[in-house]
């Protein structure tokens, strides 16, 4: 937990520019688009992690705090059931107003109203929900990118978001295989610094020893899978990861795109012949899998990513696992509205672990458990192989 009210204040203000700062590229057509219900508008983002702090901190603490519109809870709320009724996933792209300009304003009057709300209450209570509020916006910035990826990345022109942004490192030295000794290992959050109730509860788990593959799979690595026929081979597929491939034509991750006899990946910086060394990316759990029963491997479980993080990179690419996300014993959820926040997504969902090119700094640690649903893949995720 951040201690000092004015390094708090400091990251607060960080953190609500820089979510300007990734739609500075956009232009105002882009704010309003959702081709897929996974995909929000980015209008949309700006206003939601502004309601996150109005609801949850300014109306419970600011005793002089003037909602800045009735309608914006009803426009901007996600999924707390527990707040009210709101706009359905769905629809976030029909909101033409409010105006982007309108809100914008909502975001200045929200974060002025946070900064004189720190300068008169710093109490625990406060600090935490503070802290809340600027990782949840640090999870909308990332989504924030690849929803604007997405929603470039499918427009017929494939326009560039920015030609600065990388993607990748290259990384030259080759997979090696780490040994991890058989054993009883501690997982879990653990110290005062921030997390999420979901890294809770320090437990022992009991790993046999395994090995685990000092890098990502590559690019020039998964091309052999697909050459070899690995989208058509059923033997490699979950049931429900076969009829997916199928019902949706998947041949290749996406953003891939063949053209004559090489591929081109679009990227954040535009449409470029693909870099065979780069970690292949936006493929979901059931690709990943399937790779690695091609290969006669697995991958790995949360468990063994924990134990074995400190001996290899991460932090390009969100990884799959093969554990489901479940509660870690004693788990148990937030009070109130926050309690939506993680709890209620504990199933049918797989773990991922690490990060990626798009998650903000100083918001990912080696106990982060990101989750997704198997089939999706417009998030930057990868793979690492485990035997």
């Amino acid at each position: 937990m951040i201690t000092s009210s004015i390094a708090l204040l400091d990251f607060l203000l960080e953190t609500r520019e820089h979510t300007e700062t990734i739609c500075k590229p956009l232009q105002i057509e882009d704010y309003v688009v959702q081709p897929i219900e996974d995909v929000s508008p980015p209008k949309w983002h700006l206003g939601h992690t502004t309601w996150f702090f109005e609801d949850f901190i300014l109306k419970k603490f600011k005793d002089d705090y003037q909602v800045y519109d009735d309608h914006f809870a009803f426009v901007f709320n996600s999924y707390y059931e527990s707040m009210g009724a709101r706009v359905v996933r769905t629809d976030r792209g029909n909101l033409s107003r409010p105006t982007v300009d309108q809100v914008y304003a909502y975001r200045k009057y929200v974060t002025y109203a946070l900064r004189t709300l720190l300068e008169e209450n710093d109490t625990d209570e406060l600090a935490q929900l503070i802290e809340i509020g600027i990782h949840h916006e640090k999870q909308h910035q990332e989504l924030l990118l690849t929803d604007i990826k997405y929603i470039l990345g499918n427009n017929p022109l494939l326009p560039t978001y920015s030609s600065e942004f990388q993607e990748f490192k290259l990384n030259p030295n080759p997979a090696e295989w780490l040994s991890i000794p058989e054993g009883i290992y501690e997982i879990g959050h653990k110290g005062d610094g921030f997390s999420y109730d979901n890294e809770l509860g320090v437990h022992k788990v009991y790993l046999n020893s395994f090995e685990i593959s000092s890098r990502l799979v590559t690019n020039s690595e998964y091309i052999q899978f697909i050459e070899a026929g690995g989208y058509e081979s059923v033997l490699l597929w979950h049931s429900e990861g076969w009829a997916w491939i199928n019902d949706n034509a998947i041949k290749a991750p996406l953003y891939w795109h063949k053209n004559d006899n090489h591929y081109e990946y679009y990227g954040l910086n535009g449409l470029q012949k693909l870099n065979l060394e780069a970690p292949v990316t936006h493929i979901s759990y059931y690709e990943a899998f399937a790779y690695a029963q091609w290969k006669g491997l697995r991958l790995p479980t949360e468990f063994e990513w924990e134990v074995a993080q400190s001996q290899f990179d991460w932090g390009e690419r969100w990884e799959w696992t093969e554990s489901a996300y479940l509660p870690y014993p004693n788990y148990t959820k937030a009070p109130g509205a926050l309690g939506e926040y993680n709890g209620k997504f504990m199933v049918s969902q797989k773990t991922l672990r690490g990060g990626s090119v798009a998650t903000s700094n100083n918001h990912t640690r080696p106990t982060y458990r990101n989750f997704f649903h198997p089939q999706l893949r417009w998030q930057f995720t990868g793979l690492r192989l485990a035997r």
